[in-house]
């Protein structure tokens, strides 16, 4: 089971990974088109260079359109992605300034009961998507420039986010047997593993 768990939430990142490169490039490209096309619409050029200037203008550098609403859904789907991984490694951000003088059992217990929590605030979130998932596809809204319906962004989120869930319910399930058991199973934030 473990490896099954550990190569979705690798799977996951990977994809969130690809589409956070991707949505990189997407957005440096957008901004070097909007800065060439305002260079080429600058005075000097407008007046001195003109047959240049309308020349690359014409090639239709310029920002590219739809941008940001690619970078608002590829965004969202990369964040869903990267749960699982953290969640699998126990990567998230911890702050054990109260808990460190604490014996290693006590701190098991205090790592299953927040994994318990974060894996319910983590169905409660995918539940949530979901719901906003049905009314878009409801709705029908598409987005301004590309025109793509919004539900597809929510449906990627969504599939990253069940896996979110997968990893989860794992993870607290063996935290908890962890803390029974005095024992280390995942790796954490402790140190192990």
């Amino acid at each position: 089971m473990h490896r099954l768990i550990q190569s979705l939430a690798r799977l996951t990142a990977l994809a969130g990974g690809v589409v956070l490169i991707g949505l990189i490039v997407i957005t440096t490209l957008s901004i070097v088109g909007r800065s060439v096309n305002k260079f080429f619409h600058s005075d000097f050029f407008g007046q001195t260079l003109t047959g240049l200037s309308q020349w690359v203008l014409d090639l239709g550098v310029g920002e590219i359109n739809g941008s940001y609403e690619l970078l608002e859904a590829g965004v969202a789907f990369a964040i869903f992605s990267f749960l699982p991984i953290c969640q699998l490694y126990g990567s998230h951000a911890t702050v054990d300034v109260f808990t460190s003088f604490l014996s290693r059992r006590t701190n098991r217990w205090i790592v299953a009961f927040w994994e318990v929590m974060l894996a319910a605030v983590i169905l409660l979130i995918i539940n949530q998507l979901f719901g906003g998932m049905e009314r878009y596809i409801r709705n029908g809204q598409t987005t301004l420039f590309l025109q793509f319906p919004v539900w597809w962004a929510y449906a990627a989120s969504f599939a990253a986010g069940v896996v979110a869930c997968i990893t989860a319910v794992y993870c607290a399930i063996i935290r908890i047997g962890e803390a029974l058991k005095n024992q280390d199973i995942l790796p954490s934030e402790m140190g192990e593993h």
